[in-house]
């Protein structure tokens, strides 16, 4: 385990209306065994409580799928891990951007729909922390978004490193997050991203 102290959440200033949701690859392929232990095992449910406020609210939500290119991946088309989880099924008429790299904006139409639509605040989660979720948060730094990340609603899987070293889902969740805060996003929890809507 890490040995520094937990970072307190902090506060985040009133989001704007039409403050987007991004909710990056809640597919059922990420219930496989195959990916090992994760961490945050409350993830799907503070992905819901975030996605029931915005659609209380009318805000605008994308839904991020990944339509893999790999054949045997679990997150290919046509098979029942490509299908979203139940916890953030979009709803008729909420957005859909199908992506097959790492990142929502590559090949997408994500930063043109977002600037057409005037949303410049992003709050982000999904899977996995140190993979997609990453991937994508870093270009919506770097392209100017203002970007929350809501660290309680993403999870990750455990890693070994280059060394043989295993390191546990909680703790690459950790690092994926330090990498992240204070230059690419503001890391938070989903209650204080609740307490910061309109």
């Amino acid at each position: 385990m890490l040995d520094e102290p937990a970072k307190p959440q902090p506060a985040i200033p009133p989001l704007p209306a039409n403050a987007c949701l991004l909710l990056i690859d809640m597919q059922q392929a990420i219930d496989q065994p195959c990916w090992g232990a994760r961490n945050n095992p409350d993830a799907e449910q503070q992905v819901a409580r975030l996605l029931a406020a915005w659609r209380e609210r009318g805000m605008p939500v994308v839904h991020v799928r990944h339509m893999s290119t790999e054949p045997d991946s679990p997150y290919r088309p046509s098979q029942p891990g490509n299908d979203f989880k139940p916890e953030s099924l979009p709803l008729p008429g909420e957005r859909v951007i199908e992506k097959q790299t790492n990142s929502a904006f590559v090949g997408t139409a994500l930063e043109a729909e977002l600037r057409a639509a005037g949303s410049g605040t992003l709050v982000v989660a999904g899977v996995t922390t140190n993979n997609s979720v990453e991937a994508t948060v870093r270009m919506a730094g770097n392209l100017g978004f203002n970007t929350w990340l809501a660290q309680d609603a993403c999870f990750t899987f455990g890693r070994t490193d280059w060394n043989g070293r295993y390191w546990p889902a909680d703790e690459v969740h950790a690092l994926a997050l330090a990498n992240l805060d204070g230059e690419y996003a503001s890391v938070t929890a989903a209650a204080q991203v609740l307490a910061a809507l309109p």
